[in-house]
């Protein structure tokens, strides 16, 4: 409430108390000025102080992270190791590291944005002087001044306006995306001198809801939020009344709820296999260790007596220290590295997204937008598909068709007109001009005056449907002027201007469906003019008026077109009187202010008079027919979730071919459930069972081509289906319902609420088997569903950027799907899919050779390689060929994805990280690893492989296992690759280069800071050996051979079968 110098009202605990201008008041009350959040914004995550424990804190709660650190901790502090505790804390380092850089950057973005934001100059009007401080210093209670095309650095109640009306335009296209000017009002009564200007503002404490503002004498109209842009206004001023982190638009921002992909579960789960082979591995060498001592003589022969320590420790602590030695010599059966590289590949993959031209929308000059990285390759494990119908499988572009005016139906060109059933050739505009009739006029000025829409180089309105409904009437002569200081003005089809006083606007709402105007004639005469669904509009109008309209609407709605209906009524001197009464009291209301104004909106528009009804068409989107086609031809089920009318979203579903001629419908919908003439619930249990035994029980296994199903369910009856009054009926209904749906082709859900989209979403997300789902949609009514799924998709139309801003990816058009789905989300499950499983058996086939070691060693912990490999080994030889595999494999051409969208079937359900594809690698991994082994070791078996006789010690011998491990499991790499790019040779045939090089700079300096130098000159010695080279080389291509003898003699298998022979033959 603003009070001008008045003071002794009732303070409430849940509002606070603004002095504007920070002037107490009354004076004769003590001031205690009272304490506000300044006026920072704060997105950022760490600061310089707390980044370092924070990060590091949050990185050690990942289970890889923290067990590589209790590995180090046992190598530097607890036992005596195998191997140096570098080999485990420098890959560490480098994880720990490369992610910090990596969020310490992304905050660094968040940090700069913030004091973008916070450092913005602003005038502030202090003791009649108007000072420029940044916007981080404003206070509450500071009366703020803002010109044209500036932006709101706080909430502001709007004192003064330069405008003559006190209004100013507003776009709120940072909150929601709307470009459209909507008007708010300045506080009536306030002096125009705001230095004068002693006043308190009492309202609500800090809330989320951006349309609403609960505050004696001002609402939501008064309000100017944060974030928003002045328009066609040159300068205002208002009194901040929220701050900072307390803004609306602040509030509103939520982190997103952390979602997993499966690739990421499928991680887990493999994790944990290999970290039981691991402590088996232990566990059976520290066995075998004790059992082989326990003979005479080996425990302590003669040239390895032990110290009187050793001699006094603990059996069992020597035997868990032993258990601990062998799990650190072991360790690197664990990929840690793993990790590192799937976040660069989901990073680094997420840019070919929003690089991808034809993403590209010339007409919003924008691309596709990618706000998690994380999901790229659930992007092809998509199962189900909930999409919004207007703006999404439509254009949201308003174009007027057609309208009916007491029975007669009124076409622009090639018109007919209809009544009673009989239908008359004759144009639009002739017909007017001979009836000229009352009824006509009267329709065409509602739809003239009945809107919020603003005159300004052309039509500007918060609603598309508006400036299509205003076009219309001027097609049949009747144009909307502007509206100036509260003057509506109207050019007749005789070009006179009429004048209307707009009294008050009752704004349209989702409950009520509909909305009003009130306004005054220069005869005196007070009309309300009211446009809305025909749900909304028919109970509140005569009977008999709504036979001669309801045919038109059904037969529009039918056709795909959206209807309003149209009514009005006169009102009398006392009827406006009290109307005028009832919304002035119901908005100076603290508390239930919607309620209350509610109540008195239902009392005006009651006693209505229905004239008439429009058709305006919202058109497909562009090739939205084809991408609907390609999706179910994917395999994936698509269900359209609207709150559009039945049979409009039936008549778009149609024209998108996810229902076709041969499709039966299954309806569940208060009008069937009415159709039994028995109690909605009964008729309900019995629909279910009908459905439920045509749909599921007595479907074929395999569907015909003439037996799909789709089915159609309404918001009444889904209410009805999730909230069923028994608990046990409610859970049954909800089983027989969702089997009935999963196996339809197609799904309509009409009438849907926000929230029971959401609901929707979350039943499926639940259901058997955890099937992952996609929600699509453009509006702030689609964030529910797009935050419920697994994958959400923003579309950047013309219903605000609340969905884009919410959404995981975000796409300029429906069409922009198909290729996200099929060919980008395709390509980068394999691609991920396939680091996963080569991480693991790379990782096994290095760690199995050492395992094996220990049998010819005495279990003696020695480690069979070098430190230096065991550090290189996954940083830098094996690394980057698989990161470049994982971000440019095609193993099938972009273009055969496309066009054979059966193709996505053949990787669902997560097939590639199923268990039987990760045993046939880990098979392959023990295979290469024993190969590896024993295939040096037979090497060995001649005692002097040198030409001057000298024989080669167990260095050597890691050496050339390593040597023949590294070119294998690259070459591996390289057989599995299908599309090569200058990049895959360079990292791929790098590697090898770099391996080699190092391993002679390696072997040939003496480093000063190594106590022991194991590989000095070992390298060379090998390589100058014929039978060492003989046997690395035999090895590497008896390891490859039944992988090379797999391509040539065998058609490929999984994702890779015939459609690698069209690859061939099409790129």
């Amino acid at each position: 409430m603003l009070n001008s110098g008045l003071g002794g009202d009732e303070r409430r605990v849940d509002s606070r108390t603004i002095y504007v201008g920070h002037r107490p008041c009354p004076a004769s009350e003590p001031f205690i000025p009272p304490k506000f959040c300044d006026n920072r914004i704060v997105s950022s995550k760490y600061t310089v102080w707390n980044f370092l424990p924070k990060n590091l804190f949050e990185q050690f709660r990942r289970i890889a992270n923290f067990y590589f650190l209790i590995i180090f901790l046992v190598q530097v502090r607890t036992v005596d190791t195998p191997t140096s505790p570098v080999t485990s804390g420098l890959p560490l380092f480098f994880v720990i590291t490369v992610t910090a850089i990596k969020q310490g950057y992304e905050d660094w973005l968040r940090h700069k944005a913030d004091n973008e934001v916070n450092k913005y100059p602003v005038t502030v009007l202090e003791d009649g002087r108007r000072i420029r401080k940044e916007s981080e210093k404003i206070k509450v209670g500071d009366v703020v001044q803002v010109e044209e095309d500036e932006t709101f650095p706080c909430d502001l109640i709007l004192l003064q306006s330069s405008r003559d009306d006190d209004t100013c335009f507003v776009t709120t296209a940072s909150l929601d995306g709307e470009s459209n000017h909507k008007t708010h009002y300045t506080v009536p009564d306030t002096e125009k001198d705001l230095e004068s200007l002693n006043a308190t503002i009492e309202c609500e404490q800090p809330q989320p809801d951006l349309y609403n503002m609960l505050c004696l004498s001002l609402g939501p109209e008064n309000l100017l939020l944060k974030g928003a842009t002045l328009k066609n206004t040159q300068k205002i001023c208002g009194v901040a009344v929220y701050t900072g982190m307390e803004t609306k638009m602040a509030l509103n921002y939520q982190g997103k709820s952390q979602k997993r992909s499966v690739v990421e579960k499928s991680i887990n789960a493999f994790l944990l296999v290999y970290l039981c082979i691991l402590v088996s591995k232990a566990l059976v060498c520290t066995t075998l260790k004790y059992v082989w001592q326990s003979k005479p003589g080996q425990d302590e022969p003669w040239y390895n007596e032990k110290t009187q320590r050793e001699k006094d420790t603990n059996l069992y602590l020597k035997m868990f220290t032993d258990f601990l030695s062998f799990m650190v010599l072991f360790n690197f059966i664990i990929p840690v590295s793993m990790y590192v590289t799937v976040e660069m590949q989901k990073f680094l993959g997420s840019f070919f997204i929003t690089w991808d031209k034809d993403f590209f929308d010339p007409e919003i000059k924008e691309g596709a937008l990618v706000n998690t990285s994380d999901l790229n390759e659930e992007l092809g494990q998509v199962e189900y598909v909930f999409t919004d119908k207007t703006g999404t499988l439509t254009q949201n572009n308003m174009e007027f068709i057609e309208c009916c005016i007491d029975g007669f139906q009124y076409k622009y060109r090639d018109a007919s007109s209809e009544l009673d059933g009989f239908c008359v050739t004759d144009g639009p505009v002739s017909k007017l001009q001979q009836k000229a009739g009352r009824v006509e006029e009267l329709f065409l000025r509602a739809l003239c005056l009945c809107h919020t829409v603003q005159v300004k180089e052309g039509f500007i309105a918060s609603s598309p449907d508006e400036i299509a409904l205003v076009k219309g009437a001027m097609r049949y002569g009747f144009t909307f002027l502007g509206l100036e200081s509260k003057t509506m003005k109207i050019l007749n089809r005789n070009n006179d201007v009429e004048k209307y006083e707009l009294l008050h606007v009752l704004n349209f709402d989702p409950v009520r469906r509909r909305m009003s105007v009130i306004v005054r004639s220069t005869s005196g005469d007070t009309l309300l003019f009211c446009k809305g669904a025909d749900s909304s509009i028919f109970p509140r109008v005569r009977q008999e008026e709504v036979e001669r309209i309801r045919m038109h609407v059904e037969r529009n709605a039918t056709e795909g077109y959206r209807t309003l209906c149209v009514a009005y009524k006169h009102l009398s001197a006392v009827e406006y009187a009290q109307a005028d009464a009832g919304l002035r009291e119901a908005r100076l209301a603290l508390q239930d202010r919607e309620e209350k104004l509610m109540a008195v909106y239902n009392q005006v528009e009651t006693g209505m008079s229905l004239i008439g009804a429009t058709a305006v068409e919202d058109r497909l989107q562009e090739e939205a027919a084809e991408t609907m086609e390609a999706l179910q031809g994917a395999g994936i089920k698509v269900w359209v979730l609207t709150g559009d009318k039945m049979e409009t979203a039936k008549s778009t579903c149609y024209a998108c071919r996810l229902f076709q001629r041969n499709t039966e419908l299954l309806e569940l919908t208060v009008r069937t459930l009415e159709d039994g003439g028995r109690r909605r619930e009964e008729r309900l249990h019995e629909l279910l069972l009908e459905y439920h035994k045509k749909a599921v029980q007595d479907a074929p296994p395999v569907k015909a081509a003439n037996q799909d199903y789709g089915f159609i369910v309404d918001g009444a009856t889904l209410s009805m289906v999730l909230n069923s009054s028994s608990d046990s009926n409610s859970s049954r209904y909800k089983n027989l319902f969702l089997q009935i749906c999963q196996n339809c082709t197609a799904v309509l859900c009409c009438r849907m609420a926000p929230l029971q989209k959401a609901q929707i979403v979350k039943m499926v997300k639940n259901s058997k088997g955890n099937p992952i789902t996609l929600s699509i949609g453009d509006g702030a009514n689609d964030v529910s569903m797009i935050l419920e799924a697994h994958v959400g998709i923003g579309i950047k139309g013309k219903e605000g950027r609340q969905a884009v801003r919410n959404s995981d990816y975000a796409i300029p058009k429906l069409k922009h799907l198909k290729k996200l789905l099929l060919a980008h989300g395709h390509l980068y499950y394999v691609r991920i899919a396939h680091l996963v499983q080569y991480f693991f058996y790379k990782n096994l086939c290095f760690i199995l050779p050492q395992f094996l070691y220990q049998f010819f060693c005495g279990y003696s912990q020695q480690p069979l390689y070098d430190a230096a490999y065991l550090t290189m080994y996954n940083i830098c030889f094996t690394s980057m060929p698989i990161l470049a595999y994982s971000l440019l494999e095609q193993h099938i051409c972009i273009e055969v994805l496309l066009d054979n969208a059966t193709l996505y079937r053949e990787i669902a359900k997560n097939a590639m990280l199923r268990w039987g594809p990760f045993l046939y690698w880990t098979i392959l991994g023990v295979f290469h690893g024993l190969l590896f082994f024993f295939g040096v070791r037979y090497l060995f078996s001649n005692p002097a492989l040198q030409d001057n006789g000298q024989v080669f010690g167990n260095w050597s011998y890691g050496t050339i296992v390593f040597t023949v491990l590294v070119f294998t499991v690259t070459l591996k790499l390289a057989l599995d690759t299908r599309h090569w790019t200058w990049i895959n040779h360079f990292v791929i045939w790098g590697s090898l280069a770099f391996y080699v090089f190092f391993s002679f700079f390696w072997g040939g300096i003496i480093w000063p800071f190594l106590r022991q130098q194991r590989l000095y000159f070992v390298f060379a010695n090998m390589l100058s050996s014929v039978s060492a080279w003989l046997v690395i080389i035999l090895l590497i291509l008896l390891s490859l051979l039944p992988e090379i003898l797999l391509v040539v003699f065998r058609k490929p298998r999984g994702p890779h079968s015939r459609q690698v022979q069209l690859t061939c033959t099409h790129c």
